[in-house]
């Protein structure tokens, strides 16, 4: 089966505490939004402690156009996709010229030619190496992303496959906006980027960490629950609290339903790489899955230290498996998204 060889996350260079966020947040929508006071304590209820930002926190209150944002979110994707890379490689022992396959998720920015292909020009990869673009998926699109990438390396026991994820939640903040969502999307979303390999069985056995099968599921009539709208200044974000309520209502059927189809039950994972969401989902986890223990421990961390990243969460907390243990067994990897969707990830783990 498809090894996952070695996982690569940046951080950020503007990192800032939630506390400094709060604060700007609260000048920049008291003036015009009049529950700020009343929902400003929402930024201590998230739990996160500190934000991955791409730009120093004045760049938010600056009068910017979508144009100048989209742009920023281009050059930044690409320097810091270029450094994370090349660290993935060099975890993975491996070349650039090795690589056969890419993949690119992102959500938060725009690019055509898409980012795979200003990154093979950029890093003068392979020109003949295979393209999937993947836009739109938000939160669960790390997840989704492992499922195809580990898919192309079962195709084709001879890849070796880079994934890529870029999510710059931070440069799609619309300052004049002083709706309730843009205000809690505000105590939540930040940015991160991360680079994977994935190689198929001909590269090189790794057993480590290895792809074992994957399972998707949209739920119908709820397209409302998580996306974007599209206005003239750039991307508002759209999300409502029935998040939770999809967790707490299907989350233990569907982990249920997609584990017996491989003769498991939900004791037999031991590793749980989970995108966080925010508090409040990670508590929705909790309440709906009968599982001892702090099992969620590695995902708040991510939360608390970056924020949500979107669909770069996951893998963060996957690198932080791979990075500072795991048990032996099988791990799974949950996201949910836009759709409103979930996606999840079979891993077998083993340590060497």
């Amino acid at each position: 089966m498809p090894s996952i060889t070695a996982v690569a996350t940046i951080d950020l260079p503007c990192k800032t505490t939630q506390q400094e966020v709060k604060e700007q947040a609260h000048r920049m929508f008291s003036k015009s939004f009049p529950q700020t006071d009343r929902l400003i304590f929402a930024f201590d209820n998230t739990e996160i402690i500190t934000r991955n930002f791409c730009k120093p926190i004045s760049y938010y209150t600056s009068d910017t156009t979508f144009e100048q944002r989209n742009n920023d979110y281009i050059s930044t994707a690409l320097d810091f996709s270029e450094q994370a890379i090349n660290d993935c490689l060099a975890k993975a022992g491996l070349k650039k010229e090795d690589i056969t396959d890419i993949l690119f998720v992102s959500t938060s920015g725009l690019a055509t030619p898409s980012m795979d292909a200003q990154i093979i020009n950029r890093m003068r990869l392979n020109p003949h190496v295979r393209r999937m673009p993947l836009w739109g998926l938000g939160c669960a699109g790390g997840v989704s992303g492992m499922a195809k990438a580990s898919d192309v390396a079962k195709a084709n026991p001879d890849a070796v496959v880079l994934l890529v994820s870029v999510e710059l939640c931070s440069l799609t903040l619309l300052n004049n906006d002083y709706s309730k969502s843009n205000f809690i999307g505000s105590s939540l979303f930040s940015d991160g980027i991360a680079a994977c390999i994935v190689k198929g069985d001909n590269y090189g056995i790794d057993e480590r960490v290895t792809y074992y099968a994957a399972n998707s599921k949209l739920y119908y009539d709820s397209l409302d629950v998580m996306g974007w709208e599209f206005q003239d200044t750039g991307f508002k974000v759209l999300f409502s609290k029935d998040i939770r309520t999809f967790i707490n209502e299907n989350v233990l059927a569907d982990i249920t339903e997609f584990l017996s189809k491989h003769d498991l039950q939900l004791s037999d994972i031991k590793n749980f790489i989970f995108h966080p969401g925010g508090k409040k989902v990670l508590d929705a986890y909790k309440s709906a899955l009968p599982v001892e223990g702090d099992f969620l421990k590695n995902t708040r961390t991510v939360m608390n230290d970056n924020g949500n990243m979107s669909s770069v969460t996951v893998l963060y907390v996957l690198e932080k498996f791979l990075d500072e243990g795991f048990e032996d067994g099988f791990g799974l990897m949950v996201a949910m998204g836009p759709g409103f969707s979930s996606e999840m990830v079979l891993l077998k783990m083993k340590n060497n």
